[in-house]
């Protein structure tokens, strides 16, 4: 499977479970959970669905050889993850017997792991020469 058709895949996977879960925080926890919870949950909805965007933009980008893109690729896996699956666990934590709170470094973890995926964009794309 090419690079692109497994970041395409990838990022529909990730599109659809996104707008699962945004409609389940609408819907099924806006009782559930206090408004601070709440709003957290959906950051982690919203930055999982700017990098599912972001994932088919370097799908697309020509410029990009196939090790960059897999690089950027995992990259922006590991940050979806570690970020927002980690704010999913921690804003729901009063619904579930089990504590999350060791999950809370893990969250800004996941943020440089997504910050670095910008940078190492800008970067292949400054030392393109063409």
């Amino acid at each position: 499977m090419s690079i692109e058709k497994k970041i395409f895949l990838v990022a529909s996977i990730l599109g659809l479970i996104a707008v699962v879960l945004g409609a389940f925080a609408a819907h099924g926890l806006r009782d559930a959970l206090v408004t601070t919870s709440l709003e957290s949950f959906q950051t982690g909805v919203r930055y999982q669905m700017y990098h599912v965007f972001f994932l088919f933009v370097i799908g697309l980008i020509p410029q990009l050889q196939p090790q960059q893109k897999k690089r950027l690729f995992w990259l922006t896996i590991i940050g979806v993850v570690l970020f927002s699956v980690s704010i999913y666990l921690l804003s729901s934590n009063t619904l579930t017997p089990i504590d999350f709170g060791f999950l809370g470094p893990i969250t800004p973890i996941g943020g440089l792991f997504l910050i670095s995926a910008w940078g190492v964009l800008a970067f292949y794309l400054i030392k393109h020469k063409k």
